[in-house]
This record gives C-alpha cells, sequence and structure tokens, in this order.
C-alpha cells in the first residue's frame, strides 16, 4: 500500500523584480527544486518572458504556476507610489498569494523598501510588533556556523522597544531556525561598557535584560562590530541603519579577501602548484566565506513569512534563499514567533505584546 504524497511547500516568488532579470531567478529554483521533492512554485511576471524559461530547466514546469503580471517594481520606485499603483505588479502578486494562504512563504530579488512596504500593507502586522525587521545569517565561528543579525534594513531608527522587540524575534529565529534552545543575545554598542552609547541603546540594555528569563535566552550585554562573526552571541541586535552598513561591509570584506586570495595564489609558477596542493581546502574556504551562500533576509514582525535575496543574485543565491523559505515554511517559524511575541511582558502599554 503507498502512502499519500506529503503535502508540498509552495514558495510564491517575484520573478522580475532582480538586477539580472527573471533567468537567474528561475534557475535558481530549478536548483532548488532538484534537490528538494518536496517545494512547489507560484511564479509571478511576465508569462511570455516566464514560460520559455521555465520550460527549459528539466522537470520545473510540473511543479510551477505562473501567474501572468503586467508591470515590475524597478529599484527606482519609491514605496509610496507602489503602494497605491502597484496592484498589477508581480511584487505585489508574490505578497497577495501569502496573503490570500495560496502560498506559503513568499521571495523576491526586488527593491527593498517597496517589499517591505507592501508586505507590511498587505500581511500586516503581528500583534504587538511596532516595528518588522529584517534578520540575516552572517558566518560565524559559532558551531552551527551562522549567527543571526536584525535589524539589517527594515528601518534606520530604533528607539528601546524596537531592540528589545528585535531581541525576542531574534531569538525565536535562532531557536526555530538554528535550533538553538537558549539563545545568547548581544546588543551591538561601540564598546561593551554599560557606559557607553547612547540613551537608546543604554534603555534597551535594561529591557532585554529584564525579559531574558521570561523569554528563555541568556543576554550576553554589549557586543562590538569584531564580535558578529565571532562565538560571544548567536543574535546581534542593532538599527536598521547600523545593521546594513555592517551587512554591506562584510560582504564587501569578504569578496575582497577571496579576490586577494586569487591573486596571491596566482602570483607565480611556485603560488600556482600551491593552490593546486591547497585546493579542497581553498574550496571549503570559498563556500564558508561566500555571500550567496546565506542569501536571504527574513522580515520578522509580519503575518505571514516573506524572504528578501540580493538584487544582484545568481542562481546559487536565488537557491539559497529558496532554501531558506522553504525551512521556514516547513518550521511552523511564523506561528511560534506570533506566540513568542504574544507571550512577551509588555515594557509600556501595548508596546511589546502579553496582558495589557
Amino acid at each position: 500500500m503507498q502512502t499519500a504524497p506529503s503535502k508540498r511547500t509552495i514558495i510564491s516568488v517575484d520573478a522580475m523584480g532582480g538586477d539580472r532579470g527573471p533567468a537567474p531567478i528561475v534557475a535558481g529554483l530549478a536548483l532548488c527544486a532538484a534537490k528538494d521533492d518536496s517545494v512547489g512554485f507560484i511564479l509571478h511576471g511576465d508569462q511570455a518572458v516566464l514560460g520559455p524559461l521555465v520550460s527549459a530547466q528539466k522537470g520545473l514546469a510540473e511543479r510551477c504556476d505562473i501567474r501572468h503580471a503586467d508591470d515590475v517594481v524597478t529599484m527606482d520606485d519609491k514605496p509610496s507610489q507602489i503602494i497605491r499603483k502597484g496592484q498589477k505588479t508581480s511584487m505585489w502578486s508574490t505578497i497577495q498569494a501569502v496573503k490570500d494562504h495560496e502560498a506559503d512563504v513568499a521571495v523576491s530579488c526586488g527593491n527593498t523598501g517597496a517589499l517591505m512596504a507592501l508586505s507590511m500593507i498587505r500581511l500586516r502586522k503581528l500583534p504587538g510588533v511596532s516595528r518588522p525587521a529584517i534578520a540575516c545569517l552572517w558566518p560565524s565561528k559559532n558551531p552551527g556556523g551562522f549567527n543571526v543579525m536584525l535589524d539589517v534594513g527594515a528601518d534606520i531608527r530604533a528607539d528601546e522597544t524596537n531592540l528589545l522587540q528585535y531581541a525576542l524575534m531574534g531569538a525565536s529565529y535562532a531557536r526555530n531556525g538554528l535550533g538553538l534552545q537558549k539563545p545568547r543575545i548581544g546588543l551591538l554598542n561601540v564598546g561593551t561598557e554599560e557606559h557607553k552609547g547612547h540613551p537608546e541603546l543604554k534603555a534597551a540594555h535594561e529591557l532585554i535584560a529584564q525579559a531574558a528569563e521570561a523569554a528563555q535566552f541568556e543576554f550576553v550585554g554589549f557586543v562590538e562590530g569584531s564580535d558578529i562573526p565571532s562565538t560571544k552571541a548567536d543574535v546581534i541586535v542593532t538599527d536598521g541603519f547600523t545593521g546594513n552598513v555592517a551587512l554591506k561591509t562584510g560582504e564587501g570584506t569578504a569578496r575582497l579577501s577571496g579576490e586577494f586570495l586569487r591573486e596571491a595564489f596566482m602570483s607565480n609558477i611556485f603560488s600556482k602548484i600551491s593552490a593546486l596542493l591547497a585546493r579542497s581546502s581553498l574550496k571549503r574556504l570559498q563556500t564558508r566565506i561566500d555571500p550567496r551562500q546565506v542569501n536571504g533576509g527574513v522580515f520578522l514582525g509580519l503575518n505571514g513569512t516573506v524572504v528578501k535575496s540580493h538584487g544582484s543574485a545568481d542562481p546559487t543565491g536565488v537557491a539559497a534563499a529558496v532554501n531558506l523559505a522553504a525551512d521556514l515554511a516547513r518550521s511552523g517559524f511564523i506561528q511560534k514567533l506570533a506566540a513568542r511575541v504574544a507571550s512577551a511582558p509588555a515594557t509600556r502599554e501595548g508596546d511589546v505584546g502579553g496582558t495589557k
């Protein structure tokens, strides 16, 4: 007797928003589909363009439902314009599929500001969340290989209550996404001394410390930029301005290090021989520091899961973002996050959630 096939995880994908067009996005879906039989896709964009691209990928057409969308959100579009006039865009259609429960999670390579604005308008914020955050995985020396960092660009402002919410959401992400039962939370500052930092950071330090026991995480206090990839914390909490600058700096440094390494090993015949001998080790290093392998920022604090891929992502990067989206959907992450935020003690009436 055959067992009934398990329900597929459906991923809603904005195929038109990336810097490189839809081709690498479709190729990334094919990479994901080839390794994971449990996923299916709703692909949003120009039917005439997407149809041939999907058909060219072996086995993808059977797993992919193409939804035609006339318009595209460009990187230059203002979020306010998209909210008012973006109903016919592929990005709007992508988010709407999650709102209508046709898909479990949404993925887009498009305009971050427009994607966050549409997600907030269509999906709405979780009860008790004042500002959603974007969380990313950061390569680290921790046993799991990654730390979580948030916010990395959803909102450049954050007061002490927002930072507390980020800590709660980041802890939930680490617990459900990385399997850490009691994540360690660090608050990013210009130094580890308690007297350093602006007033909002000092107030956030106190609030996060007070919430740690009830929320089942360990607060390690202030951390510095050099601690982001270290073993000191599992979750790094900061405002969106600082987090985004740190993220882009880290990605640029990783690429520069890779270029310098290649130049060094290609400089003469002896270094080329050394490169051949160390080929397997260099390959592992390249994979470990490759930003494409951890592509995908998760929007936290919404009534639905949205993953933002880099606009310039190639097929490998797109596949990483889609795999992350599928893993989160299968884990029931959004339901667990909602329960965590709702159970948190309020710092001021209506700020964080829980019993008022």
